[in-house]
Parts: structure tokens; C-alpha cells; sequence
């Protein structure tokens, strides 16, 4: 990754990112990042162009970051039992789809024009799904899972659904106990991930011991 990107840039990235999740894109200004990145106002346009533009640098950064966290992560459960392996992986994407949820309308537009991240983003995919179809294989090789669902329609359930909820706060919060932002985040992610775990399981005609 450090070959896309210079110490400078991932420092500077690293700093938008920490404000943004704090205070959204639009509560974060240059001068706030440059601020706390000690660096000249002129160097975001001279590394990124303009804040916008470096969005989508910081948008790429995340993604081949959190490819890089998928790889040791996988490798680390890798020798555990397929269902053990599918319900860590269900909790590893809605945890990062909710850590990062303050990029999902910035890509909603961004991927309209912008070919570089599609790349990225469909080689991330692509990632998660041979790894699924490990794991259903492993599954049904020794009995464990009775069907054998196309994996990439089980990455579609478990993004299309979490994405859902994160979108569609309005509505879902009327079925979720919480007492603020915070609690909410909390309770939406563990009930989504409850709820995919039952789906996803039934799919895949998992036969408990």
C-alpha cells in the first residue's frame, strides 16, 4: 500500500480520517486537518488537489487498509471450523460497514465517475468471496452446512442488508432500543448482526451439533 501512497499523504490521511469520523465531512474543513496534521494549509491541495479529491484518496487508503486487515484476518482463523469462520467473517464486514459508515453517500456518487475505485472495490469484493466459497466448501465437505449458496449472493445479503440499516436510520430505530447515537450504533449493528447470522445460516442449511 505504502507504494500508492507517501508517509506524507498517509499521515495527512490518517488525520482527515480520525476528524471526519468525529465530526462528519462536512464539519471537517482543511484548516481543522492541517491544524492537526502540522502541516501548511497549501499541502492538502499540493498532495490531494482539494478536499473533495481527497476524499477519494482517503476513500481508496480505507479500503486497501482494510484489505490488508481482511488478509491477517482471515489467515488468523483460517484453521477453524467453517462455521466459526462464516460467523467471524459476517461480524468482520458489519463491524468495518458501520466503523466507516460516514463514507457510504460520498461513494454513492464518487463510483458514478470515478474508475480507480471501482477497481479497488471490486477486487475487495472479490476477496471476500473466495473466501466465502472456502468457507462453504470447507462447510459442506464435512457436513456442516447442507447447501451450497453462490458466495457471492451471501456478500450481497450481508452488505445489501447492513447498508440498509445504516441508511435507513429513520426506520430502523423504531425497532431498536436506545437511548443516543452512541447506544443506537451499538444496538442497530448487534441486532443486524444477529439477524444476518440466522439468514445466512439458514441458507447454508447449517446442521448444529
Amino acid at each position: 500500500m505504502r507504494k500508492k501512497f507517501t508517509e506524507k499523504q498517509i499521515h495527512i490521511l490518517d488525520i482527515a480520517e480520525e476528524l471526519i469520523a468525529k465530526k462528519g465531512y462536512e464539519g471537517t474543513s482543511v484548516r481543522d486537518i492541517s491544524s492537526k496534521a502540522n502541516i501548511n494549509v497549501a499541502m492538502i491541495s499540493y498532495y490531494f488537489g482539494s478536499k473533495e479529491k481527497m476524499m477519494s484518496y482517503l476513500y481508496q487508503y480505507r479500503v486497501l487498509k482494510t484489505r490488508e486487515n481482511f488478509s491477517e484476518f482471515a489467515d488468523t482463523i483460517k484453521d477453524g471450523k467453517p462455521e466459526m469462520q462464516m460467523k467471524e467473517m459476517i461480524k468482520f464486514i458489519v463491524t468495518q460497514l458501520f466503523k466507516y459508515n460516514y463514507f457510504h453517500g460520498f461513494v454513492t456518487q464518487e463510483l458514478r465517475h470515478t474508475d480507480n475505485l471501482k477497481d479497488e472495490l471490486l477486487d475487495f469484493y472479490q476477496l471476500f468471496v473466495k473466501k466465502i466459497d472456502e468457507v462453504i466448501k470447507k462447510g459442506v465437505a464435512s457436513g456442516v452446512f447442507t447447501f451450497t449458496p453462490k458466495p457471492e449472493d451471501i456478500l450481497t445479503t450481508i452488505i445489501g442488508s447492513t447498508l440498509f440499516v445504516i441508511r435507513n436510520r429513520n426506520f430502523y430505530e423504531l425497532y431498536v432500543p436506545h437511548k443516543n447515537d452512541e447506544t443506537y450504533a451499538k444496538e442497530a449493528e448487534k441486532k443486524i448482526r444477529m439477524n444476518l447470522l440466522l439468514s445466512v445460516f439458514a441458507i447454508l442449511g447449517y446442521a448444529a451439533d
